[in-house]
């Protein structure tokens, strides 16, 4: 069966939409990308692999939020603080837009009635969000302003007109079965990053779907080789919320401690040690006071402590280190001007599905800059994209279009695909810390011909059946991240960032710039110089 006989016209679909805009992911990026395109007059349909509202990192869980007065020694702080953490790679323009933005939009939602707590004199505290209420309240603010979501219904591919543009996307509802299309003038994707399936929280939806549907339609990434964030998780839970372990003491098994472990700066020691022995932790730093705090603040933190009988406060617990990939880390679609598009026209990439290292570098961690990000660069590609679609004329949906990305769809073969070995030979290579963590010339040499060798293998396969069609995607957009994630570290020859090379300990001032990445069949990397993105349209908060 043939790519075109599966998807590509409506004729083989049980719904057709039509929109201006469609956005493809539900959770902060996607649900702010809906409500500014359709609050600027676009019709808009969301499509989420999940329930838009709960699906995703952010509505599992508290987020810390980038939020910053607009004082002037408060800004400054709050720039320069990340600025040689992440490598000195970021923008100082695309830094005060996304902290403009961010205020604007934190108000809107307190003016919306999200719930802020007040400190001791009646201020609202608004540097964090608790991701049920927030994303709750997103998607009721996403239908109040007339947007069609479709629940559980992963896209699959997207359509692209003559000249290449994006026009819209097909896909599959995964409780009924039921393949659906939307063309639209034009498209944002909103898909979150890549974990891996690691389990870590809230991440087992985020599996680098939207990279592959962009890079089939000819769109590039950025910054691949900042995508090896671990979060600190109890052994036996996947709750990889790492804030309260700044007030742990990490122990060997004797309980004795671990020189130079730690949360934030020593990570890596905690990493190294788990090769050989197991770590424990102890909350043991955190006052009386505090401790109430932390369970107001984060109760799902405690959760796994309760059900399995311990005190993380005054017992020791053992720890593990949860790959995060692309969540945590910067990578992502590589966007080229202030409207948040892509390098392929009509396509729009926004939140953990685009690279942050305008404003983070080479290095960020969970919420916070992230957060900021998705709520920031997903008002600015909705307005961007409406106004797009709305330049191209109401007959822009009549075109002709043909759906791109074959792989799960045609075979060269008969050999049927098994998702699952690809997807547990990816993370083998992805997981270890002293592969990807820890990072060697001749490791990476090693791993990618084994991964080029999966994405030969899932590309010259045919699907099972349509049942498996998801399954399949997701264990191809893993192979091919990891594929840009270890070709992009390659090429960087230091340690920049999170970017750990063993071979190359220090940081080279003459690598001071990006490295674009992107192909299938045949993956490429090369340099760009670090310059300000040109407005192609500026977007006023």
């Amino acid at each position: 069966m043939t790519q075109k006989q599966l998807f590509s016209q409506d004729s083989d679909v049980d719904q057709t939409l039509l929109a201006d805009v469609l956005v493809i992911g539900g959770g902060p990026a996607g649900t702010w990308s809906a409500w500014s395109a359709a609050n600027a007059g676009a019709k808009v349909v969301l499509v989420d692999k999940g329930y838009c509202g709960t699906s995703g990192c952010a509505a599992a869980s508290g987020n810390g939020v980038w939020y910053v007065p607009p004082e002037q020694d408060s800004r400054e702080a709050a720039m320069a603080s990340r600025e040689a953490l992440g490598g000195f790679l970021s923008s100082r323009e695309w830094m005060q837009r996304v902290l403009d933005q961010t205020y604007a939009n934190v108000n809107q939602l307190a003016d919306w009635g999200y719930p802020f707590p007040v400190d001791e004199e009646g201020r609202p505290y608004r540097r964090s969000l608790q991701g049920p209420e927030y994303m709750r309240l997103m998607r009721s603010q996403v239908k109040r302003v007339g947007v069609k979501i479709l629940d559980h219904s992963p896209a699959l591919q997207l359509l692209v007109d003559a000249e290449g543009a994006v026009a819209g996307a097909t896909g599959v509802n995964r409780q009924t079965g039921k393949k659906w299309i939307v063309r639209s003038h034009s498209v944002i994707i909103a898909t979150g990053g890549c974990a891996f399936l690691s389990k870590a929280l809230g991440c087992n939806v985020l599996t680098g779907d939207g990279y592959l549907m962009a890079a089939e339609a000819g769109a590039d990434m950025s910054g691949m080789e900042f995508s090896n964030a671990y979060g600190i998780a109890p052994a036996f839970s996947s709750v990889t919320k790492t804030l309260f372990y700044n007030w742990a003491t990490f122990i060997y098994e004797d309980g004795t401690p671990i020189p130079g472990a730690g949360s934030q700066k020593g990570r890596s020691v905690i990493a190294e040690t788990l090769l050989t022995q197991p770590v424990y932790a102890i909350i043991d730093k955190a006052s009386a006071e505090m401790r109430v705090t932390m369970r107001l603040s984060q109760p799902n933190f405690f959760l796994p402590f309760d059900r399995a009988g311990i005190d993380p406060f005054t017992q020791r617990f053992p720890v593990t280190l949860r790959l995060e990939g692309t969540v945590r880390g910067t990578g992502g679609i590589r966007i080229t001007d202030y409207t948040c598009a892509t390098s392929v026209r009509g396509l729009y990439a926004a939140g953990d599905a685009a690279t942050r290292e305008l404003i983070c570098g080479g290095f960020t961690g969970g919420g916070s800059h992230n957060a900021a990000w998705a709520l920031s660069s997903g008002y600015w590609a909705g307005q961007s994209a409406a106004t797009y679609s709305r330049d191209l004329g109401v007959q822009a949906n009549q075109r002709r279009v043909e759906a791109v990305g074959s792989v799960g769809f045609t075979s060269v073969s008969q050999k049927q695909i098994h998702s699952e070995e690809i997807i547990k030979a990816t993370q083998a290579e992805v997981f270890p810390y002293n592969r990807n963590y820890f990072r060697n010339e001749k490791g990476l040499i090693e791993s990618l011909q084994r991964l080029h060798f999966l994405w030969h293998k899932i590309r010259n396969s045919e699907v099972a059946d349509n049942s498996n069609i998801v399954r399949t995607r997701e264990a191809a957009a893993m192979v091919a991240t990891a594929r840009w994630m270890y070709s992009s570290a390659l090429e960087r020859k230091e340690t920049r960032g999170m970017h750990k090379h063993l071979d190359y300990p220090q940081q080279d001032g003459n690598q001071q710039h990006h490295l674009i990445s992107g192909g299938l069949d045949q993956v490429w990397v090369k340099a760009a110089p670090i310059q300000e993105v040109k407005p192609k349209e500026l977007v006023t908060v």
